[in-house]
């Protein structure tokens, strides 16, 4: 297999892998796929992933996520999986697995650094043919989801991977925003996105509504509230919830743990629990 990063980075690929996957490589055991897009940076679209994917994990499923953020690799922190060589079989790249079940595996460029602080200064070819290889040659195996973190906007990495995916069968794409109006504007035009490239859209989650006090719990909406839910109403998409700030999950993201296995009585669980499995109705029934 023709490496196209071996001649634009250093990267960490041990040359075998002692794996028994029952797979013809790629994604032909995935049975959906799910974009999470959002209009801007800061509205925790990473988060919103990372919390998904555990979410349906612990619902029963195999999950994958494919971080194309090529600049900005986060989740590996997220998920404490930093730190992780990349390995090859017969059938591509074999993903990092987050736990010893191998129910949610992840690829992300953060993998093939050779040091974590190096920035990944490319043009867009060079994202184009790496998104390219994370498409068709890692060796997902058997999932029921995959889900694909994005950059913010409409760039090249975008058009890569719906490109990639034109072979498989891409179930649509999620959009995170927070309340306030300057992200559902940045918002809006990535539902223009969606419609102009046959996207169909699966629902908008709102994140960051509100703030959960880590003393009582009450919820406290420091920013405007409802622009999500109102912009799923104006532009006929479904709302699918919304998320709080909660400092649990936070420090969870910040120190690589499962919130959602830590802290199943919260308010902030219950949320992202209803909105994993709205999605999974979705996406199963579609």
């Amino acid at each position: 297999m023709y490496d196209i990063v071996s001649n634009v980075m250093h990267i960490k690929l041990s040359p075998s892998y002692v794996e028994l996957l029952n797979s013809d490589g790629g994604m032909s055991q995935v049975r959906h796929v799910v974009l999470v897009l959002s209009g801007k940076g800061g509205v925790g679209k990473s988060t919103i992933t990372t919390e998904l994917a555990l979410a349906l994990r612990h619902a029963g499923n195999k999950v994958g996520i494919l971080d194309i953020d090529l600049c900005g690799p986060s989740i590996p922190r997220m998920l404490n999986v930093g730190r992780t060589d990349v390995h090859q079989c017969d059938s591509g790249w074999v993903p990092v697995y987050t736990d010893a079940e191998k129910s949610l595996a992840l690829m992300s460029i953060g993998f093939l650094l050779e040091d974590p602080d190096e920035a990944v200064v490319w043009r867009g070819p060079k994202k184009t043919a790496l998104i390219g290889q994370f498409v068709s040659d890692v060796a997902w195996g058997e999932l029921d989801v995959l889900l694909i973190d994005t950059p913010p906007g409409t760039s090249d990495e975008h058009l890569a991977v719906l490109d990639n995916l034109k072979k498989h069968r891409l179930d649509g794409a999620v959009l995170v925003t927070t309340p306030q109006a300057v992200s559902t504007g940045d918002v809006r035009r990535e539902i223009t996105f969606c419609k102009k490239t046959g996207v169909r859209i699966l629902g908008i989650i709102e994140n960051m509504s509100g703030f959960v006090c880590p003393h009582c719990s009450e919820c406290s909406n420091i920013f405007s509230k409802g622009g999500g839910e109102e912009l799923a109403k104006l532009t006929g998409s479904i709302f699918l919830g919304s998320v709080p700030l909660d400092p649990l999950l936070s420090t969870s993201l910040e120190e690589g743990k499962d919130f959602m296995q830590s802290f199943p009585d919260s308010a902030t669980f219950s949320a992202i629990s209803s909105i994993a499995q709205t999605l999974l109705s979705s996406i199963q029934t579609s």
